[in-house]
């Protein structure tokens, strides 16, 4: 079929705005090159270090503020999240006898340095202090278990990190005045 011709009438070309187009031509390769194209060192080294410095220092100060705030935004990964908050808060608000293990156990071992004429009775405080870590830590882990079934009731079991129940356990080990982010609740006031 030489010689015929297309007798339909041609369609328009799509413009940019009905394809989606970004609206600019694509650079040249030696055009983005150039832009991305920065010194591997800077060329007033102390200049960047003094900006570079002060720019932790203002990110510290932040993280700093929010640990004693409890601040969500500027937490550390480790702390942030309303599962995190809450672990913390439901920790803070119950008396742990994990959190007088520390003072207990420095205050057993000035004791045992004075109590070197008296080895049985050194050796019954010794007992004594493992004792009482076993029940910190059989009362840290029932709390952790407990926890975990509230966050799971209130967040769903998907929406709860895996170390959540390591995170309440080690929290509720440190005497409540040492801790990090700063308790945000009164004792006996639970997270709802």
């Amino acid at each position: 079929m030489i010689g015929r011709r297309n007798t339909t009438p041609a369609e328009p070309e799509p413009t940019e705005d009905l394809l989606g187009g970004k609206g600019r031509p694509t650079p040249k390769r030696k055009e983005a090159e150039a832009r991305n194209r920065r010194p591997l060192v800077p060329d007033d080294r102390k200049e960047a270090r003094r900006i570079q410095r002060e720019k932790r220092n203002e990110a510290y100060t932040r993280q700093r503020q929010a640990m004693a705030t409890g601040d969500d935004r500027y937490l550390p990964l480790r702390d942030k999240g309303p599962v995190r908050r809450y672990a913390r808060d439901y920790v803070d608000a119950r008396w742990c006898i994990a959190e007088f293990f520390m003072p207990l156990a420095l205050l057993m071992i000035v004791v045992m340095f004075a109590l070197t004429r008296f080895p049985d009775l050194a050796q019954t405080l010794v007992l004594g202090l493992y004792a009482v870590l076993l029940v910190a830590i059989v009362d840290s882990l029932v709390m952790a278990v407990v926890l975990k079934r509230r966050l799971a009731k209130k967040f769903g079991a998907a929406g709860i990190p895996a170390w959540t129940g390591f995170y309440a356990f080690g929290r509720a080990f440190y005497w409540r005045g040492l801790r990090q982010p700063k308790p945000q609740v009164k004792r006996g006031e639970y997270p709802a």
